[in-house]
């Protein structure tokens, strides 16, 4: 089909699409353009213009950081614990509610559920540690009983588990939505052929429930990789301090540190350049496993 024929037929939604793409550009791609002064001795003073040119010096000095290891293998292990304790919540409240019969009653826990995705992270670690700090309610029930209490706030051992039960009281309800619309677009032939083959309730979710919902599961797991080493800037910067470096401290808080703290523009920006083409290359390699597995993926590649 021609340009142009192309263009008539879908004139109207490239038009309505002109504003999303505008704002990506202006405030995405062309800040990309800044990135730059990755390769230079930058100043603010001076500008990316005026900075004389490094070459790779800053990303040795990057990789050689002991600190920068220390925030990668903290990054990795968040997110592991995200991904494996996290992303599985979000499906198995939306297979409960989607067995719950009532409609009054499903959006009624729906709601209750969705309802801290709106909170700032700064009310959720408020509420955190009003709960299970030093002088908090449990806490203080705990000494109420004759026991000595504790701080779960400031635990290092636990703060790994802490911070990702945030993350699952918080954004939960989010996934769930998404779920529940692809669960909306199974066919209840489906459900009424199992039944009728035998099938139970087990058996209708194994073999109905779960292959609706394997291509979503799959979108948002890659996804997920991509965003893996972004794993929550504010969250983790509120509670650097009662915790400690040791364990809290990631590639954004690091990036942070160096460049808005320190004055490393250079630096940190060179370490934010590594942080994203390691997210791009998850993705990349995501979305591969994806068409081994037979599934779209994020993207479908072009047909020959």
């Amino acid at each position: 089909m021609a340009f142009r024929t192309r263009l008539r037929r879908d004139g109207a939604l490239l038009l309505m699409t002109l504003p999303a793409v505008v704002l990506l550009a202006v405030f995405a791609y062309v800040p990309m353009l800044g990135n730059v002064i990755a390769w230079q001795d930058y100043s603010p003073y001076t500008g990316f213009l005026n900075s004389p040119f490094v070459g790779w010096w800053n990303f040795e000095r990057v990789f050689t950081n002991p600190l920068f290891l220390d925030a990668v293998v903290n990054t990795l292990i968040i997110s592991a614990f995200q991904i494996v304790l996290f992303f599985p919540v979000p499906i198995a409240l939306a297979l409960l509610l989607h067995s719950v019969l009532s409609p009054a009653v499903r959006t009624t826990i729906q709601s209750i559920v969705y309802l801290p995705h709106f909170f700032s992270w700064v009310i959720v670690v408020t509420i955190f540690q009003q709960i299970f700090g030093g002088a908090g309610y449990v806490a203080g029930r705990l000494r109420e009983a004759g026991s000595a209490g504790f701080d779960l706030m400031t635990d290092p051992d636990t703060f790994y588990l802490l911070i990702t039960a945030q993350v699952v009281w918080k954004d939960a309800g989010w996934g769930i939505i998404i779920f529940l619309a692809a669960l909306s677009t199974v066919n209840p032939n489906l459900y009424e052929a199992a039944v009728v083959d035998g099938a139970n309730r087990w058996r209708r979710m194994w073999h109905v429930t779960l292959p609706a919902l394997r291509p979503v599961i799959v979108l948002l797991l890659i996804l997920r990789l991509g965003d893996s080493l972004t794993v929550g800037f504010e969250q983790l910067i509120l509670q650097r301090n009662a915790v400690g470096v040791g364990v809290s401290e990631v590639l954004d808080t690091f990036v942070y540190h160096q460049g808005v703290i320190n004055g490393d523009w250079a630096f940190a920006a060179a370490a934010g350049l590594v942080k994203g083409i390691v997210s791009l290359v998850l993705v990349l390699a995501a979305n591969r496993v994806a068409h081994v597995f037979g599934e779209a993926g994020v993207y479908q590649r072009a047909e020959r």
